[in-house]
């Protein structure tokens, strides 16, 4: 068992099907925690209804409490989710809200301090108070896990610039580092020479790269490791990439060989995206019906 935290957002995300929680520090740390690990959350609510409905739902998946802040400034987090026609997902995300206001607390620099892995993305990044805030936690942890998510347009070139530099490890979609890479005067390179680029711009020792229905590719101790994916039929790609990413962090982190974690994480990212929602249940049986085709 790993004790890892994650940072930012909890929201509601307003489906088609309906009202999920969500926000991917949330979806990181609740796959985590079904996978053993010890794991936490920083963020923060509304002092509303909603919120209340939030803490509830945490409760009902036994997640710990104890660093989701009630913001006095702002309400709690709702993103409209629209889907395509295969089941991918674009978000509309409300600004300000909560989770844009989460204040630097003692006792989220201890349990940082004494984390096996400090999980935290780009678009918290977009205020000035959490933004500041997540900067001096990152002055605190010992493994540093950036979890790229684009999102227009609440980020900026400089602020991911900023956030890659710590990381220990950082995971991208294939369109963000085509895109960031481009950003960087990297055009139309091929995938791997644009993960060597931004392992070498930033010292970034593990550098992770989800690519759809096709897997994904690990880069670490100067090696790539693939897996060509799963097939499956989607429901929706929310929180598919979040628990690929908790389980490949957890199953690293817990001495699992690159290739195990890899292939692992992918059949967990792809029975999440065959099901709705952020957090569906994932059984071993699920797992290894997934894996065996």
């Amino acid at each position: 068992m790993k004790n890892i935290v994650c940072y930012g957002e909890v929201l509601w995300d307003m489906l088609p099907t309906g009202k999920k929680l969500g926000g991917a520090p949330l979806n990181v740390a609740l796959r985590a925690q079904s996978l053993g690990n010890n794991t936490k959350v920083i963020s923060a609510i509304g002092n509303d209804e909603i919120g209340n409905e939030i803490i509830d739902k945490m409760k009902a998946h036994s997640a710990n409490l104890n660093h989701i802040q009630v913001s006095k400034n702002f309400g709690t987090s709702v993103v409209l989710v629209h889907l395509n026609n295969k089941g991918s997902a674009s978000y509309e995300i409300k600004m300000p809200c909560a989770w844009d206001d989460i204040q630097l607390l003692e006792k989220d620099i201890e349990v940082v301090k004494n984390s096996d892995a400090f999980i935290y993305g780009s678009l918290v990044a977009r205020s000035s108070t959490s933004r500041k805030t997540l900067f001096d936690l990152l002055a605190e942890s010992k493994f540093n896990v950036f979890d790229v998510n684009l999102r227009p347009p609440h980020f900026s070139l400089e602020t991911l610039n900023s956030l890659m530099k710590p990381a220990d490890f950082i995971k991208f979609n294939d369109d963000e580092i085509v895109e960031i890479c481009a950003n960087m005067g990297q055009l139309n390179k091929p995938l791997e020479e644009c993960i060597r680029f931004i392992a070498n711009s930033t010292n970034t020792a593990q550098i992770c790269v989800t690519l759809g229905e096709k897997g994904a590719v690990l880069f670490t101790d100067n090696e790539f490791i693939y897996n060509k994916g799963y097939k499956i039929t989607v429901a929706d790609t929310v929180g598919a990439g979040d628990s690929f990413l908790a389980t490949i962090v957890s199953k690293l982190l817990n001495g699992s060989s690159p290739q195990e974690a890899i292939d692992r994480a992918c059949a967990i990212g792809a029975i999440v995206a065959s099901k709705n929602g952020a957090n569906p249940v994932v059984s071993t049986d699920d797992i290894e019906e997934v894996m065996q085709k």
